[in-house]
């Protein structure tokens, strides 16, 4: 891997040269690829107010209209009480919105954008609007909404746009002849190629993906790191070792490639190939390359990966390295508590939650979490509720999450009274979005009904359902897992939360 590095590689077609659209990650999941197609005039302010009084319109219709509501008579007051409104800062608090993805309220501010006549409309928004549309209602909306839109408002960020909402819906012929009508109207540009070539590669047709990116070589159109990015992944996720050094080696030529981030990318494609030699080699480049303000993000990575190949004293290494860097932040600790708990070394994971609460890192109720789904796992029951109970003591609020780890480490020791108890807790500590464990809520039910407490039972099923927990695919669920129950009693030693979450799905299909 290193030699590979020190390769002076020379010749190369020009087209993997960067183009002027620069991205600093090499994941393009933060940022939707749609939104590239925007300007900067279009996309208006990046910047969030990092505190914002409660009688701003952003605090408004952020923080003070739930998701039930619409925001279009907020908006229509603040316009009444002819408070300054600008369009920058409305395409700022969408932008927000749609990264919490509260889609419909984003899209409920451009479809007050279009009827106001307070602004002009941009062809941006107009592409915003679209994808929103399609987050928000579905392909077919965003269909009906796109043959709505006036020519002279069809520009390339449109269509675009409209090529990203076919390739997030895997629709690949819609795709490519929207890809064929940006190429017809010289839409076609390094973003448009990123996105189809990405379609592919999710699709996992690496022949279509090589013959576009040959394309874009013979149009002389520039790749640049998103474009590194989706063949390397793809490369990587097959494993294709050879087409991933080659790609690897054109990528060190190029004097603007000096991030970690290919390493890591590598090192996932060697693990999957069964190469563990070649994957700590390619982390040991990693480490490195380290630098800046991702630098956090490259340590996580490396504990996480180094955890997956088994290497406990690497990931000690990476910590002992990094720790003034990480010693703040909370994602960090996650990585390791989780890493070291799963290497086996419950002690280990215990004494970085003891640094966690010394260093006095602003409070995540995750990080406990880890420790006492640890214990639950191991029969440690006592550890785990004395931790509870100095979060409490500390003025600390577990979550349902919390809870509902305790009631699965009950029902693996078959305390059964104690489980349903703390499954009452965690349905009353929920929050929105949050489910119950399958299986820990099952084991309940099932011993209220072999107990023939159907008073019990009702009351456990209702505090779900009174908090819209308890759809109709759940109920089929539980009660298909309690009919073969008797056949599936291993499962009462079950505490993997994913394994769980499948079995749910079998049951509910």
């Amino acid at each position: 891997m290193v030699k590979l590095v020190q390769q002076s590689v020379r010749g190369l077609k020009s087209w993997w040269k960067f183009s002027s659209t620069r991205v600093s990650s090499y994941s393009t999941e933060p940022e939707t690829l749609a939104s590239l197609f925007m300007s900067k005039k279009d996309k208006g302010s990046d910047t969030t107010p990092a505190s914002s009084p409660e009688d701003t319109l952003y605090h408004k219709l952020l923080y003070s209209t739930s998701s039930s509501a619409s925001v279009i008579p907020v908006l229509d007051q603040w316009v009444r009480e002819e408070k300054p409104l600008k369009h920058e800062d409305l395409q700022t608090i969408a932008k927000q919105l749609r990264a919490y993805r509260r889609f419909n309220h984003a899209l409920q501010i451009y479809e007050w954008i279009t009827k106001s006549k307070h602004f002009d409309v941009l062809s941006g928004d107009v592409a915003v609007q679209l994808d929103l549309v399609s987050k928000a209602h579905g392909v077919k909306a965003a269909e009906k909404y796109f043959a709505s839109i006036p020519d002279n408002l069809r520009t390339y960020q449109v269509y675009g746009a409209l090529l990203n909402v076919y390739a997030d819906a895997k629709c690949l012929k819609k795709a490519e002849d929207t890809m064929q009508k940006l190429k017809e109207l010289g839409y076609a540009n390094t973003v448009a190629y990123n996105v189809l070539m990405s379609l592919y590669a999710k699709m996992g047709d690496l022949d279509k993906l090589n013959s576009l990116m040959l394309e874009m070589e013979d149009k002389g159109i520039f790749g640049n790191t998103i474009t590194y990015n989706i063949l390397l992944n793809a490369y990587a996720s097959v494993p294709d070792v050879e087409e991933m050094k080659k790609l690897l080696m054109k990528m060190e030529a190029d004097p603007l490639v000096t991030d970690w981030s290919p390493y890591t990318v590598a090192a996932k494609g060697y693990l999957k190939a069964g190469d563990i030699e070649k994957a700590s080699a390619a982390l040991k480049y990693c480490e490195h390359k380290i630098r800046g303000k991702r630098a956090t993000l490259a340590v996580d990575i490396l504990l996480t990966l180094y955890t997956s190949m088994g290497k406990k004293e690497d990931v000690y290494r990476v910590w002992d390295k990094y720790k003034r860097r990480t010693k703040n932040n909370n994602s960090s600790y996650h990585c390791m508590i989780s890493g070291l708990e799963k290497l086996g070394d419950l002690d280990g994971a215990e004494k970085i939650f003891a640094m966690w609460e010394a260093n006095r890192v602003h409070f995540d109720v995750n990080i406990p979490n880890l420790l006492i789904t640890a214990y639950c796992k191991k029969g440690h029951m006592e550890k785990a509720i004395s931790l509870i109970d100095k979060l409490l003591e500390s003025g600390k609020q577990p979550n349902g999450s919390t809870w509902n780890r305790l009631a699965l480490g009950y029902c693996v020791q078959n305390e059964m009274e104690k489980a349903v108890e703390t499954m009452k807790k965690a349905i009353l500590a929920s929050r929105p979005g949050w489910k119950p464990h399958f299986h820990s809520f099952a084991s309940c039910v099932k011993y209220l009904q072999s107990k023939g407490d159907t008073q019990r039972e009702r009351e456990l099923k209702d505090l779900l359902r009174v908090r819209g927990l308890f759809p109709e695919e759940f109920e089929r669920g539980l009660k298909k897992y309690i009919e073969i129950g008797n056949r599936m009693s291993e499962a009462l030693d079950e505490t993997n939360l994913e394994l769980a979450a499948e079995y749910m799905c079998v049951c509910s299909s």
